[in-house]
C-alpha cells in the first residue's frame, strides 16, 4: 500500500528537515551526483514530483527554463515556495501523483524518492505517464534509496526495476552506491549535448 498523507504530515510536523536534507554530507553529495549527471546543461520545461522543501529543486532551478515542483503535504509545499522565491522559473504546487499528473510535456522528469512511497500499481500509473509525458526529446532520472523502508510495500531496488522494464527508454546511465541507485534514461540514444559535439566535430 502507499503511505498516507497523515505518514507525512507527521514528519514535517517534527521538522522542517525531517530527512535532513539540508544537513548531511550523504544528502549533499547525492545531489550533487544527481545534477552532475543530467547531460544537458539546460532543460526548457522540469517536472519534479515530491520536491519535499525544496532543496533539490533549488539545484534543478539553475538548469530549467522552467520548473514544475509538486508535494503531496501542505508544509513541504510552504517551505519549498520559500526556498524557491528567488526563483521566478519555478511554480510549487500541492498534488499527489498520480491523480494530479499535470498536463502538457517535459524535457525533464526527476523522480527522486517517490517510488517506494506508492503500491506497486500507482507506481506503474506514474511510470505510464512519465514515459507519456516527454518530449521527443525528453528524459528521466531517477534516484532512490535501496534499504526497505518501515511501511513500505517496495523498496528502492524494486522501484528501478519496474522503471527500466516500463519505460522503454534509451539507458544513458546508472550509478549504483552501497546506499542508493542513481539511473538517467532518455527518448534518444544519445546525450543532446553529445550529439551537438558530434554534429560540430563533422
Amino acid at each position: 500500500m502507499s503511505l498516507s498523507p497523515e505518514y507525512f504530515e507527521d514528519m514535517f510536523s517534527a521538522s522542517d528537515d525531517p530527512w535532513s536534507f539540508r544537513t548531511r554530507w550523504y544528502e549533499k553529495r547525492k545531489r550533487e551526483l544527481t545534477l552532475a549527471s543530467l547531460p544537458r546543461q539546460r532543460y526548457q520545461r522540469v517536472f519534479e514530483p515530491a520536491c519535499a522543501n525544496g532543496e533539490l529543486s533549488a539545484l534543478l532551478a539553475g538548469r530549467s527554463e522552467a520548473l514544475l515542483c509538486q508535494d503531496i503535504n501542505e508544509t513541504a509545499v510552504s517551505l519549498a515556495r520559500v526556498r524557491l522565491r528567488d526563483h521566478a522559473n519555478v511554480r510549487v504546487e500541492q498534488a499527489r501523483i498520480p491523480g494530479d499528473w499535470p498536463e502538457g510535456h517535459f524535457d525533464l522528469i526527476v523522480l527522486s524518492e517517490v517510488g517506494y512511497f506508492l503500491d506497486p500499481g500507482e507506481w506503474l500509473q506514474v511510470i505510464e505517464k512519465t514515459r507519456s509525458s516527454l518530449s521527443p526529446n525528453g528524459a528521466v532520472l531517477a534516484c532512490h534509496w535501496l534499504h526497505p523502508i518501515e511501511g513500505c510495500s517496495q523498496d528502492g531496488r524494486e522501484v528501478h526495476a519496474a522503471l527500466a522494464d516500463r519505460l522503454q527508454l534509451h539507458r544513458l546511465l546508472r550509478h549504483e552506491d552501497a546506499d542508493f541507485l542513481l539511473e538517467y534514461w532518455s527518448r534518444q540514444p544519445t546525450s543532446i549535448d553529445l550529439a551537438e559535439t558530434s554534429d560540430s566535430l563533422g
